[in-house]
């Protein structure tokens, strides 16, 4: 008598490796957005870095 048990969803059936690979996806989606995002001001701050000298400028802003 052979019986098999046989799932009806899928997630039952998605195996580690694939759920993985899913997550992967996401947070990189995630970190991807943040970063487009917050992009703008990033570049805003380098330009006032660089506009008040940068590393050299130590003995006019302590």
């Amino acid at each position: 008598m052979d019986v098999r048990r046989r799932s009806g969803t899928a997630r039952a059936e998605m195996s580690g490796r694939r759920l993985l690979l899913i997550q992967a996806a996401l947070a990189g989606a995630l970190v991807a957005a943040l970063f487009v995002k917050e992009f703008p001001g990033l570049v805003r701050e380098v330009r006032i870095y660089r506009m008040t000298g940068g590393l050299r400028a130590r003995r006019r802003y302590p």
